[in-house]
């Protein structure tokens, strides 16, 4: 590491918080500031940091990811302005994404390659079907997205029975009302909790490579459509297993808060099993990119 942005930058001999293979930086609990020119966090202990003073070598990440109990100078979002280096506040874990950062410096490749697909009809299918596949293994002969949507339908349905079996859970099915989600039983109030949650780990994926979240390619009307198609892509492994574990601890105990509950786990859920990265890794495949960023 020492020879690490040596010279005028000081950082061979300061501790450096190392970055995920995809350029991302997470910090918690700290300040974010400049000194002479050098970007720098000081970090209280917490679960995920030692404490101390770190330097941040800005130029080499894509995306700093600031969770609860931070704070940023205005010297430091000047610096990372200028290097196009971009900031989203974001609750722990990836669980909220309270910021819409502009594109950063060199990334039209993707937005473009992102924009071609999403123009083409035959594309369009073509990412559409591919978005599937990660959901049944294989690709599916079929190419009507109606189709695809009823076979998705059924197997989610099915998803949803097993896993409350599962975890011990009454399922009376999917049922709940947009104008009043509190008025719907547990499973479906943390179903829809969940959701939320995955989506938000969606926005700081699809922010960070540089997609452009109106352009869905099985959502349409929304102005996040992309962002909703990828966290669909993870609703059987993590949304769903995440809605009905938590589920079955609140009805189990009804003295626990049942977001917050499901915050905390799908927090620890979401590092353990580095959800965000691999929402990453897929929305390149499914864009057909490489951002050259390779292994941290």
């Amino acid at each position: 590491m020492s020879g690490l942005f040596s010279g005028r930058l000081g950082l061979a001999e300061s501790r450096i918080p190392h970055a995920d293979r995809h350029g991302l930086l997470w910090l918690t609990f700290g300040n974010l500031t400049v000194e002479d020119g050098t970007l720098h966090f000081r970090a209280a202990p917490s679960e995920w940091m030692d404490a101390g003073d770190y330097a941040i070598p800005y130029q080499g990440l894509s995306m700093i990811l600031l969770a609860p109990g931070t704070t940023v100078s205005h010297d430091a979002l000047r610096l990372l302005a200028r290097h196009g280096t971009l900031l989203a506040a974001v609750g722990d874990g990836g669980v909220k994404f309270y910021t819409a950062p502009p594109m950063g410096q060199g990334r039209s490749d993707v937005a473009r390659a992102h924009a071609r697909l999403w123009a083409d009809e035959k594309a369009r299918l073509d990412v559409a079907r591919h978005m599937y596949a990660f959901r049944f293994g294989r690709i599916l002969p079929h190419k009507d997205i109606a189709v695809l949507r009823g076979i998705e339908g059924a197997r989610v349905k099915e998803t949803y029975q097993l896993l409350a079996n599962q975890h011990g859970v009454e399922w009376k099915g999917r049922r709940y009302d947009r104008n009043d989600p509190n008025a719907a039983d547990i499973p479906n109030q943390a179903i829809n909790h969940a959701a939320t949650f995955v989506e938000a780990a969606a926005d700081v994926a699809v922010a960070a490579v540089g997609g452009l979240p109106p352009l869905g390619f099985i959502h349409e009307e929304s102005s996040n459509a992309f962002t909703l198609d990828i966290a669909d892509l993870f609703r059987a492994e993590v949304t769903l297993p995440l809605a009905f574990s938590v589920a079955k601890r609140v009805m189990d105990d009804p003295s626990l808060p049942l977001e917050r509950a499901l915050r905390k786990e799908a927090a620890r859920q979401f590092h353990k099993q580095k959800v965000i990265p691999k929402m990453i890794d897929r929305i390149k495949e499914l864009l057909h990119v490489d951002d050259g960023n390779g292994d941290a």
